[in-house]
């Protein structure tokens, strides 16, 4: 079903990312109680597809574990964490305590070169889905050659109290993504605070910038 992934999604996987995000502890993600299998598809603990899915080819089962792993990957790479829970944002569809938080996909049923990526935030007030799909955004389209599609659509689902805001503001770095080949530079951001303070509880040295 939809856009199958072949040989690539596999070489995919054997990629090691060689820029780790500076608050991954480094062990798998997935482990522990509460998470699903990453290898399996539980469709009771992710969101439901929401309008912007509507009449498209929507992945389920391998074929929307195979992407989402791929997004795993990159997420990784490019930084793409939830800062509240302190995870990689593919974790999100893992979590049994939020079954209607993560992100569904689609083909798109004009074009099976594109894929449709929607955004189920936590809480409809989730002050980090601006950054979060973003950076999922940038991510997806930015390595563009580690997965089978030509472009990722991405947008916040209406339940978000600002997904209007959100998602002209989604539409229009697709526009400039489309129009210039490349991915619009993001205005630089004050550093974030670093993941360890000190005793004194000053910042240590390990401070780094946003990954969005």
């Amino acid at each position: 079903m939809g856009y199958m992934f072949g040989g690539l999604y596999w070489m995919v996987r054997t990629v090691v990312t060689s820029t780790m995000n500076p608050f991954s502890s480094g062990r798998s993600a997935d482990d522990g109680d509460g998470f699903d299998d990453p290898e399996e598809f539980v469709p009771a603990n992710i969101p439901e597809p929401g309008r912007f899915l509507e009449g498209h080819d929507l992945l389920e089962g391998e074929d929307h574990v195979a992407f989402h792993d791929v997004s795993r990957e990159l997420f990784e790479e490019r930084g793409v964490y939830d800062a509240t829970f302190g995870y990689n944002l593919a974790r999100l569809n893992l979590d049994q305590r939020h079954p209607d938080a993560g992100y569904r996909y689609a083909v798109d049923a004009d074009d099976p070169t594109v894929l449709r990526a929607e955004f189920s935030p936590t809480t409809e007030f989730c002050p980090q889905a601006d950054a979060l799909v973003k950076g999922s955004f940038r991510a997806w389209n930015g390595l563009d050659e580690r997965h089978e599609y030509d472009l990722v659509r991405v947008r916040v689902r209406e339940s978000h109290h600002q997904s209007d805001a959100l998602n002209d503001a989604l539409a229009t770095l697709e526009d400039a993504y489309l129009e210039s080949g490349e991915i619009p530079s993001e205005p630089d951001r004050p550093a974030a605070p670093s993941p360890t303070v000190a005793a004194d509880g000053d910042d240590d040295d390990s401070s780094v910038q946003s990954p969005f």
